[in-house]
């Protein structure tokens, strides 16, 4: 009569251990579910668009993954209340209404063109202590891009590219800037050439807020990633990058509030991994 109670206890602690083994899996297995930084899709664009500030021609055969705003960006793996903030100066509009996005990337092989669709509810474009390299100090939004992708972490050395705009309609010489690197060189900050840069600010592209804009801008990748890395060499798919977006919205406030999407802050090695893949079908909805 004990054998069945035997076997039923053996039973039991065999499951016992195959359940405590999968709730704590051992030092290797850990590692071996440490998340890896997934490689984001850039795709080419077959017809080059012409930059006017209407992204429509081709929104929907970029990069772009939704809407952004603070609430959205509490939960990602690289959000810190230190860096992403929002500026509060009595405003009653929602989160949403201050600032929220949506930005797009996509490559050919002479250019990086770049977009955002923005709903801000103040255009802020001056600040007390003006110099052309604050951009962070104004309504401004920056693409930071390491060119070619690489193992070693610096900070605005070789291969790394701030790409900033001023969302000033007056096109001020620091309304492109650039901030780059070189081998033995950091932080180095100059306007972006005319010849190296075309972009376009339009100003309430939904007849909703005077403070809305879209951004389109494309960057000679030859004129700016083939100055700053020997190892760069025209795109061709399959080539890795890394990159971050910073938008800043003081709204009077100075330094004001910043969304940092896609990193951490200014060491690249904080920057999400992206690869230029080919082009890109639109999505299409399906028929009932």
């Amino acid at each position: 009569m004990k054998r069945p109670f035997f076997l039923i206890y053996c039973f039991s602690a065999l499951a016992l251990y195959s359940c405590r083994s999968t709730i704590e899996p051992s030092n290797q297995a850990i590692q071996s579910l440490t998340p890896i930084k997934a490689l984001l899709p850039v795709p080419r664009l077959v017809t080059p668009p012409i930059i006017d500030g209407d992204l429509s021609e081709w929104a929907d055969r970029a990069f772009t993954d939704g809407l952004w705003d603070l609430e959205r960006l509490q939960h990602a793996p690289w959000y810190h209340p230190g860096r992403n903030r929002l500026a509060n100066h009595g405003e009653t509009a929602s989160l949403t209404k201050d600032l929220s996005a949506r930005y797009y990337m996509a490559w050919d092989s002479l250019y990086l063109y770049l977009g955002a669709a923005v709903h801000d509810n103040k255009n802020d474009v001056t600040e007390s202590r003006h110099a052309p390299k604050r951009w962070y100090y104004k309504d401004a939004i920056a693409w930071f891009i390491e060119a070619p992708l690489d193992t070693v972490n610096e900070v605005f050395g070789e291969g790394d590219h701030g790409f900033a705009f001023v969302i000033d309609t007056t096109r001020p010489d620091y309304g492109a800037w650039w901030r780059h690197g070189t081998a033995d060189t950091t932080f180095l900050e100059e306007p972006l050439a005319p010849e190296a840069v075309e972009y376009v600010i339009r100003m309430n592209p939904w007849g909703e807020s005077p403070a809305d804009y879209m951004l389109e801008a494309r960057i000679d990748m030859a004129k700016t990633f083939g100055q700053g890395d020997p190892a760069w060499h025209p795109p061709k798919i399959g080539d890795q990058y890394a990159m971050m977006i910073v938008h800043c919205d003081p709204d009077g406030g100075e330094y004001g509030g910043h969304l940092l999407i896609h990193g951490q802050g200014d060491p690249d090695s904080s920057w999400t991994p992206v690869q230029l893949v080919a082009e890109k079908e639109p999505i299409q909805r399906k028929e009932r």
